[in-house]
């Protein structure tokens, strides 16, 4: 039997990481209208815990992970053919630990995570105007498209119980409307849809393929502007399927995960901005049960090149 928990718990490690980290929300309010030239470092600290089970042949109460990771990623804004496009890099720094109650088994891992790169773009209502066109520009219906690619880059030992990496490429292609609205425009309703699609992960448990299926979602973000420095959201996340396989064999775990959050940012002077971030998987099936929180600051400073 500790040799079942423990096989089993290597699996819990694989699979928990990668799939909280997909859970996550896009921010409210990322496909709206900004200047050409726009810089930005933000600094993230994300705290998140989760009651994890395995899949449905063998599940195992009492799993808990606890994941503590700071993120540094830089932004820059630019003009593609008279539209406004961006890219962003995301690095990873966590520490993650793990027990299953009632049991000794436990471990903890600090290290990198998997890098991601984001290339994003407006295709309707998103000119690419400098930062003194702007200040006359009227909010109008978005519509935009990225594609964020995660390399594998973070750590990963097949041997240890703990991993911060996936050891797998992952794409997540993503389109998005925003359409501002009301009174003075200070309402917002955003809708995403994306789908995470994953190379196969070669060294699962040392000699094992592990492959995973596409997993699509749909984000919808409501949020209100207090006044010109403070806005906040409510966010929902859905997604389904996902199924995963190992050497061929079909683990039957598609997966079904509804998430619920809430966003707040406040921008104390024209160059810094701070967020807060909640989120609680609500659904959860063949998913982690998990509920994370995100304190964010970004630095914002533009070279107008128009």
């Amino acid at each position: 039997m500790p040799g079942r928990l423990l096989s089993a718990f290597v699996v819990i490690a694989a699979l928990c990481l990668p799939r909280t980290s997909f859970a996550q929300f896009t921010d409210a309010r990322t496909y709206t209208q900004s200047p050409v030239g726009l810089n930005q470092l933000e600094l993230d600290y994300s705290h998140a815990h989760s009651n994890a089970s395995i899949d449905t042949p063998f599940v195992i109460a009492g799993a808990n992970f606890e994941l503590n990771q700071v993120t540094a990623s830089y932004t820059h804004d630019f003009g593609v053919l008279g539209h406004l496009a961006w890219v962003e890099l995301a690095v990873p720094f966590a520490r993650l630990s793990g027990a299953i109650a009632g049991t000794n088994i436990s471990g903890s891992t600090t290290g990198t995570g998997d890098i991601s790169l984001e290339f994003a773009g407006l295709l309707k209502g998103g000119r690419a105007f400098s930062a003194a066109e702007l200040e006359s520009y009227q909010a109008t219906t978005v519509v935009g498209l990225s594609l964020t690619i995660t390399a594998p880059t973070g750590q990963y030992d097949a041997d240890k119980l703990l991993n911060l990496g996936s050891n797998r490429w992952s794409f997540k292609p993503e389109i998005a409307v925003s359409y501002p609205f009301g009174r003075d425009e200070k309402w917002e309703l955003d809708g995403y849809l994306n789908v995470y699609f994953f190379t196969d992960n070669t060294a699962y448990k040392g000699v094992e393929i592990l492959r995973q299926e596409a997993l699509p979602g749909i984000e919808v973000h409501l949020s209100y502007s207090f006044t010109s420095s403070l806005w906040a959201s409510l966010d929902t996340r859905y997604c389904a399927r996902g199924v995963t396989w190992v050497d061929d064999a079909n683990q039957d775990d598609a997966q079904e995960s509804f998430t619920l959050g809430s966003e707040l940012y406040w921008s104390p002077d024209s160059h810094s901005s701070l967020g807060l971030v909640f989120a609680k998987a609500v659904l959860h099936t063949n998913a982690p049960a998990y509920t994370g929180v995100t304190l964010k600051y970004v630095y914002s400073w533009v070279h107008d090149s128009k």
